[in-house]
């Protein structure tokens, strides 16, 4: 390893390339800096690589299989319909994965952005070493971005191998496993259940509280639990995982629930109980950052820490770790440093996911929103009054519109059902920009389509229903 090297001066540097990273990088560029992402791994992150994006692939190709072979109901009929999972798997890395994270390449490229491959650790408040097996280098720096994300958390006697993986490692299969065991009911664990219940495994889900999905309302998670019944999924809930024994061909999970041990064999065991930030090992104390708990770091509304031009965004800082959350901040930070007067500031952070039926919330549920001291009320429309969703055969779900009633101000939403992830857009844009449920059901809504039911669901709200 090189010792006593000169810094080489660097003016805006941007550890990871994740959601948050690689939008922190070119919004700099676009705002005239001179830029240069460090990045251990692969360009685009956890999130393009192992995570948001090749997990959608999955559950998409999930939804096809079934399709082929459940289309009755429109007088469909399939034969022999079968699942080549290998031919899945590239599909999956070349035609999705690659073809983004290779786009973000022409992206840096485009914008004259450097990447150094290998570790940062900081120096001090102007410097930091950028590590690789056999070499390493200083560099001092004008600004810098920290974007470096999260890992996954890995349990007492659940040490991740060849049967115990990973979310990263439940992406990866080469086979799809005809008994999965999922610990931890959150975003992750359910999405990725559904996508292998739909690909043809026996899936049981291990939920140390007593619900999965415990971020979403209790009537739209009774939808998820629904389906995972109807396709033989597992849920057991207030179990908690004890131990595992691995062998070359199994592995057996012990659990405890009602006081009592119990045991699962199966191919693979995920756990996915939750994420810790990658804040430690990089030097953080040597440059003087202030940390707050459970390993975030601590920054004011521009995204910056107690250190001046030093900025941390993303998952390792506070709020929830969700992509898009990251590259928000992502931007008010290159924008800042650039002197701009922006600030992190918003009124509803949309969180999305991607079950059967999908689930989507924005701003405040009725309940949080009673806590902050308004009149809150909840209107919900459900999609079985809704011809488009009629015509898809995807019934199952509603829009529920959470209102201030002393003027209709919208408050908050949640949308349970086919479309989800798409229909929170306009309910988050609307929650943002101050909108009522006038505002929404005069706004007029092409037919047929699933959007309909937030204007739906806006004339329920103001006592003016239509359709239901």
């Amino acid at each position: 390893m090189v010792v006593g090297d000169f810094a080489i001066e660097l003016e805006t540097v941007v550890i990871g390339s994740g959601p948050g990273g690689y939008v922190a990088a070119i919004r700099a560029a676009e705002m005239g800096q001179k830029v240069t992402v460090i990045e251990r791994e692969n360009i685009g992150g956890i999130c393009l690589n192992v995570g948001c994006i090749p997990s959608k692939a999955l559950i998409s190709a999930g939804h096809r299989l079934q399709e082929a072979k459940n289309s009755e109901v429109f007088g469909v009929s399939t034969t022999g319909a079968t699942l080549d999972f290998a031919k899945t798997q590239d599909w999956k890395q070349h035609q999705v994965v690659e073809k983004l994270t290779g786009g973000i390449s022409m992206l840096f490229k485009k914008h004259k952005i450097d990447v150094l491959d290998g570790s940062a650790f900081l120096v001090d408040e102007h410097s930091l070493r950028v590590i690789k097996e056999e070499s390493a280098q200083t560099y001092s720096f004008k600004n810098l971005i920290i974007a470096t994300g999260s890992r996954p958390i890995e349990i007492k006697g659940f040490k991740f191998n060849k049967r115990v993986i990973d979310s990263t490692g439940g992406l990866n299969l080469t086979e799809v496993p005809k008994e999965l065991v999922v610990i931890g009911g959150g975003y992750i664990g359910s999405e990725l259940a559904g996508a292998y219940a739909n690909l043809g495994a026996h899936v049981t889900i291990l939920e140390g509280t007593d619900s999965i999905l415990p971020n979403f309302e209790k009537d739209m998670v009774q939808l998820v639990t629904k389906n995972f019944k109807t396709k033989g999924v597992d849920v057991i809930t207030g179990a908690m995982a004890k131990e595992s024994i691995e062998t070359d061909q199994n592995v057996t999970v012990k659990y405890e629930v009602g006081g009592k041990e119990e045991q699962l064999v199966a191919d693979y065991v995920m756990v996915t109980v939750g994420r810790r930030p990658n804040t430690d090992d990089m030097g953080l104390e040597q440059a003087g950052i202030k940390m707050a708990d459970r390993g975030l770091i601590e920054v004011d509304q521009q995204g910056q820490t107690n250190i001046k031009g030093i900025y941390a965004i993303g998952d390792i800082v506070s709020g929830a770790a969700l992509a898009h959350k990251a590259s928000y901040e992502a931007k008010i930070a290159a924008e800042a440093i650039a002197g701009k007067k922006v600030i992190v500031d918003y009124k509803a952070m949309p969180a999305v996911c991607y079950t059967d039926p999908e689930l989507a919330t924005t701003g405040l549920t009725v309940a949080e929103a009673k806590e902050k001291g308004y009149n809150a009320k909840g209107f919900k429309f459900p999609f079985a009054a809704n011809g488009r969703a009629l015509s898809l055969a995807e019934t199952d779900g509603f829009v529920r519109l959470v209102t201030n009633t002393d003027d209709n101000t919208l408050l908050g939403a949640q949308v349970a059902g086919v479309g989800a992830s798409d229909l929170i857009s306009e309910l988050t844009l609307a929650i943002e920009s101050g909108m009522n449920a006038e505002d929404l059901a005069l706004t007029i809504h092409p037919h047929p389509t699933l959007s309909e039911a937030i204007m739906d669901d806006a004339e329920l709200a103001l006592g003016l229903p239509i359709h239901i």
